[in-house]
């Protein structure tokens, strides 16, 4: 995973970001996926049966691969038409290449 501290400095993160128009959604995804993991740690502290925690580990990496790519989908609505708009769309169609090649990877 990067951060922000791992970028060059050489592209624009400031200013609204695409979900900024859903972002309570957006939270409201993630708070969910949060309490899932809360309940797998319940699960394994309550021993529950292996097959039963896999099962869930994988609905809470399908919930977060679903966040995964409505993010990548603003990022291509927003950020890159705008800087297509703006004339110089490379730096991000290549942020969203390298997006889609972690999330193949993961």
């Amino acid at each position: 995973m990067t951060t922000d501290h791992e970028h060059d400095g050489s592209h624009d993160h400031s200013g609204p970001h695409g979900y900024s128009g859903d972002k309570a959604a957006l939270l409201g995804r993630l708070r969910r996926i949060e309490g899932q993991i809360r309940g797998l740690q319940r699960m394994v502290d309550e021993d529950t049966y292996c097959i039963d925690v896999l099962t869930q580990i994988s609905a809470a990496k399908s919930a977060l691969h679903a966040v995964a790519v409505g993010l990548l989908e603003d990022h291509l609505a927003h950020c890159v038409v705008d800087a297509a708009r703006a004339g110089d769309p490379t730096a991000k169609v290549k942020e969203a290449s390298d997006a889609i090649a972690r999330l193949v990877r993961s």
